[in-house]
């Protein structure tokens, strides 16, 4: 059950990301959901050296971190997904 709830978060949050972020991404979802699990699971180390992953009630700081470090990695991972893929249709 905990990989279903990975790939949940990492969904919303990576199309979260993507909402934030102007312009437009190349990346396709499955590629963007990736990059949502990988910004969760940032968000959370962070979070946890920061001492403000468990909390009473609601996590809101932890997922603060979370989707910053989500937009981060969708920002990054789509530069890179577009120009390994611009790269290749040159070739």
């Amino acid at each position: 059950m905990g990989w279903l709830w990975a790939i949940i978060v990492g969904f919303v949050l990576g199309l979260i990301a993507k909402a934030i972020i102007p312009g437009k991404q190349h990346s396709p979802l499955w590629l963007t959901t990736i990059f949502g699990i990988i910004g969760a699971v940032i968000g959370n180390a962070v979070a946890r050296g920061l001492g403000v992953a468990e909390t009473s009630g609601i996590d809101w700081w932890r997922h603060a971190f979370q989707l910053v470090a989500a937009i981060i990695v969708v920002f990054l991972g789509d530069m890179a997904y577009s120009s390994v893929r611009g790269r290749k249709q040159r070739a």
